[in-house]
């Protein structure tokens, strides 16, 4: 399994160009008020979802602007739901519910690139002229008829004949990182390499997001927790805060001068 795994980044490797084609179309929609919606089944669902619920806490987003579909709903998060994979009426259901629109990204992931519910609701995305991406590990599939973008990760044969759950599994968890972390940072969630959109929800990311303040600022941890409590733990602010020698008001003006972008207020 080991050898086998070593080729999954490989052929991820060889599809960024299509990767890079991705992000910035989910960067443009992003920016003009559209979302990332993921759908897949089984595996892919799972994954999908994962993703998704993984970017509010990370970048600080609302859970709004990546989203996930999944066949069979929540309770296919944790079983099989039988069939739910093969309902093409369930997705248009699905995306209908979700009022698309031109502006947002959908992605669809299905490693044999015929799962009906995912082409159902590629197909739905692509009339009403949302931007449509496959993520597949079968190039000539249908699921490539109706993406505008096709990211195919070719990884061979499983070990397990047809479990599609390990090496495609795999590469699709990898390009799921690229697409969601590659746009996050491209939008300004991170600063440098650091998460500075942190949500600070337990004591385990406060800590974590004292620290970022103070490799991002260069302050001694007093001063950074002084900035990060006197911003109200907004983690922007504090850091302009630090970087300026502002109070926290002046901070946070210049920050909605700057619309958000943190270079901008640092005078970056």
């Amino acid at each position: 399994m080991n050898r086998e795994d070593r080729k999954v980044a490989i052929s991820v490797g060889r599809e960024i160009p299509s990767i890079a084609r991705a992000v910035d179309a989910i960067v443009s929609g992003i920016r003009k008020g559209g979302r990332l919606i993921y759908v897949g089944a089984g595996t892919s669902g799972r994954l999908a979802v994962l993703d998704a619920a993984e970017c509010p806490p990370t970048f600080g987003i609302s859970p709004h602007t990546v989203q996930a579909m999944i066949a069979g709903g929540k309770k296919a998060l944790t079983s099989a739901v039988e069939g739910a994979e093969d309902s093409a009426r369930n997705a248009v259901r699905d995306l209908r519910a979700k009022k698309l629109s031109r502006n947002d990204v959908v992605v669809g992931i299905a490693a044999s690139g015929t799962t009906p519910y995912v082409l159902s609701a590629l197909s739905f995305a692509h009339k009403r002229g949302a931007t449509t991406v496959a993520i597949t590990s079968n190039r000539n599939a249908p699921i490539a008829r109706d993406a505008q973008i096709v990211i195919a990760t070719d990884v061979g044969p499983e070990i397990v004949t047809g479990s599609t759950r390990l090496k495609a599994g795999t590469s699709q968890k990898l390009v799921l990182n690229m697409l969601s972390t590659a746009a996050m940072v491209r939008l300004g969630h991170v600063y440098d390499n650091l998460m500075i959109d942190v949500a600070l929800t337990n004591e385990k990311l406060r800590q974590r997001g004292l620290r970022i303040l103070a490799e991002a600022s260069g302050a001694d941890a007093s001063a950074a927790e002084h900035a990060l409590r006197q911003s109200g733990h907004n983690l922007r602010a504090a850091l302009v805060m630090l970087k300026r020698g502002l109070d926290a008001k002046t901070a946070r003006a210049r920050l909605s001068l700057a619309k958000g972008n943190l270079r901008l207020a640092l005078g970056e």
